[in-house]
């Protein structure tokens, strides 16, 4: 049994109120013993008589392991030569004139994969969700290069892969590569826009359900159609998850047409949301986004990744997770202590140290030991500070930084 025990780690106990109102975070320094990849004990001070391998995080706050919920492994360019982005006229022609540059770099897409992983564990993220480009004119290379980067990654990185058909389900014909790709390491279904790219939308959600429901697959689509067209794909969709009992399941990335609903009709379609389990992910771009806090108070679960990092769709992007969900909590006016502590569950699958009743929720013995260590008196600051990340930690074992 591996034993590795950690000392001098803050981490938070519960809320100073004043007037009713959370005023400050409280902390307190302990011990924390990990057998296993699991806390088997939380102790208040250091034991010279435990025996172990011994880490000493100097007053660092503990904060759980990121989720980086939404990227693209096989598309950054980090690594490679500065390239700013060219300006196209539709989503068609940037996803073709991708191909070309992106097998044009000296770099394969295991070695840039390779280099972004890297920027996330150093960032604090312990696990990730990548879409990974699946059509006719790559076939499953992307696939295979980013299964194999992973592997290589699986004693300190829990990952997801989304079988893509970029390109469109339909408008390329890539069922059958989706279908191969749900065997060979992806487990889930990706598409993009179905009336948009694929030209017709019932027929393209159709076929996506249905490979879903066949590999026994979970579903992640990109959603950037506005209006009336995107708000008939979610409708549509949700008719869909409901007909193949997939709650909990789906997903949709983006989402820009939930912006676009008001009234009655907004409530009814976010609680359908929310009944039907199905997740909304943002990139927190700074211009359309939709309605995030109204979707959380209404019960949806919502989550934020990076997507673009320096790619061929953008030259802008760190890979700095806890950067972009400081950008979400300042784009939606979350200034307070609460408010802040509650931001950081987009990036933690929900997971805070604190409860909203400001009652110590985690770390417990049982956890997983998927940590990171911040420069930071609580995770309020962390958040509003974007604090700098001193290690980040993966079922015990030491990933990034140094302690």
């Amino acid at each position: 049994m591996k034993r590795i025990i950690i000392r001098d780690v803050r981490i938070e106990t519960g809320f100073k109120k004043v007037a009713g109102v959370v005023s400050e975070t409280l902390t307190d320094l302990v011990t924390i013993v990990i057998e296993d990849g699991v806390i088997s004990q939380l102790l208040q001070a250091d034991d010279d008589q435990l025996v172990g391998f011994r880490y000493d995080a100097k007053g660092a706050l503990l904060l759980p392991g990121f989720t980086e919920k939404h990227c693209h492994l096989d598309k950054s360019r980090l690594g490679t030569n500065w390239q700013a982005v060219k300006r196209v006229s539709s989503i068609v022609e940037r996803f073709e004139m991708e191909i070309g540059e992106l097998n044009g770099l000296p770099l394969n897409v295991a070695q840039r994969a390779e280099k972004l992983i890297q920027v996330f564990q150093q960032a604090g993220v312990t696990s990730l969700r990548s879409h990974v480009d699946v059509h006719p004119r790559v076939n499953l290379d992307y696939l295979d290069q980013v299964v194999a980067c992973l592997a290589a990654h699986s004693q300190e990185l829990t990952a997801e892969i989304v079988a893509f058909p970029q390109h469109g389900l339909l408008r390329n014909d890539s069922r059958d590569l989706v279908r191969q790709a749900l065997k060979q390491g992806a487990s889930l279904v990706g598409g993009v826009d179905p009336t948009a790219v694929d030209g017709d939308m019932k027929k393209s959600l159709d076929a996506t359900f249905g490979l879903a429901a066949e590999q026994g697959a979970g579903i992640d689509l990109h959603l950037h159609e506005r209006n009336e067209m995107g708000l008939a794909t979610f409708e549509y969709f949700l008719d869909l998850v409901e007909k193949y009992q997939m709650q909990n399941k789906t997903a949709v990335s983006h989402a820009f047409a939930l912006a676009d609903v008001t009234g009655t009709q907004q409530t009814e379609l976010f609680s359908r949301l929310a009944e039907q389990g199905v997740s909304i992910i943002t990139s927190v771009p700074l211009g359309n986004m939709p309605p995030v806090l109204t979707l959380q108070n209404a019960g949806v679960k919502v989550h934020v990744g990076c997507d673009n990092i320096f790619d061929n769709w953008s030259p802008y992007g760190s890979g700095d997770i806890l950067e972009r969900v400081g950008r979400l909590g300042e784009m939606t006016n979350q200034v307070t202590e609460y408010e802040l502590s509650r931001t950081l569950g987009f990036i933690t699958e929900g997971v805070t140290p604190l409860n909203d009743q400001g009652e110590q929720v985690w770390p417990k013995v049982g956890d997983t030991a998927d940590f990171v260590f911040v420069e930071a008196s609580c995770s309020a600051e962390a958040v509003a500070r974007r604090s700098k990340r001193v290690a980040t930690m993966s079922a015990g074992k030491l990933v990034a930084g140094k302690l």
